[in-house]
């Protein structure tokens, strides 16, 4: 089975205990390898520069980055600089993750996408992120057509700038929108929306270090759990199994993608301790 992802791959400057580390990052990096750690191939649409020195380690887990991918304008290094617009290309992927990082995505493109997959997850982050006049990045209340979309991933203030609402309220109204699983991440605590029920869980208390990232393993493995078992409930206990165990690593950056024994482990833990309450 193959996924592809929709997004821009990152250079990642990420500061943790006085040391500032250079790394591969972006959604493309950490849903890839968290997909190939579940056995399937990836398909990469997005864009780099010259200055993306991580194609080696990509290679390694057998991700390419194709030609047409390489642009001779720098890599996006988040929240800095842009690399250009992803333009839709068919694909013969099972499923797809559309996760941009700051508008390389267009609403346009979206639309495509989501028609030619049976299985669309979108984070819909680079879609609601704008700059002020001191290139501070804000989330801006954004309407967006989420017809199509089989899940979506959203944290509390990307539901609220999608919905004006908060909590139970504006899961309803995604799901209203036409998103058949609806995720509401606050912090180490998970809900997801499906049909008339809530499903409750959470990450087990630690201490956390690095997070980047942990959102994008969160996805990845909803999306490959669900298209190979067919059963969301499984898919959210890997998803956030999967996000433990990557916190469990106490890792920076690509270091900590967790492995698929990690993963299973910690999923059938958390099978039993899922709660849910009718809406």
């Amino acid at each position: 089975m193959k996924v592809a992802i929709f997004s821009h791959c990152t250079i990642d400057e990420i500061s943790r205990d006085g040391t500032l580390v250079e790394t591969a990052g972006g959604p493309p990096c950490y849903c890839g390898l968290t997909a190939r750690n579940l056995k399937f191939d990836v398909e990469f649409h997005t864009k780099i520069g010259p200055d993306f020195t991580h194609k080696e380690l990509l290679e390694k887990n057998k991700i390419f980055i194709t030609q047409k991918s390489i642009v001779d304008i720098p890599t996006t290094r988040f929240l800095l600089e842009i690399s250009g617009t992803i333009e839709y290309e068919k694909s013969d992927a099972d499923c797809c993750i559309i996760s941009p990082v700051f508008d390389e995505v267009s609403f346009e493109t979206l639309g495509k996408i989501k028609k030619d997959f049976r299985f669309t997850l979108l984070d819909p982050q680079g879609f609601l992120r704008r700059t002020d006049e001191k290139n501070k990045i804000y989330l801006e209340k954004t309407e967006m057509d989420l017809s199509n979309i089989s899940a979506i991933k959203v944290d509390m203030d990307e539901a609220y700038s999608l919905t004006g609402l908060e909590g139970k309220e504006a899961m309803i109204s995604l799901q209203k929108k036409g998103v058949e699983h609806v995720m509401l991440t606050n912090k180490q605590a998970v809900t997801v929306l499906v049909k008339d029920k809530l499903y409750f869980l959470k990450i087990p208390k630690m201490d956390v270090y690095d997070t980047t990232g942990i959102g994008d393993i969160f996805c990845a493995t909803f999306a490959c759990t669900f298209l190979k078992e067919k059963d969301f409930f499984w898919a959210m206990c890997f998803a956030v199994g999967s996000a433990q165990a990557a916190l469990e690593t106490r890792a920076t950056g690509l270091e900590k993608i967790p492995h698929r024994g990690a993963i299973e482990t910690n999923a059938s833990y958390l099978y039993n301790l899922v709660k849910y309450a009718q809406i």
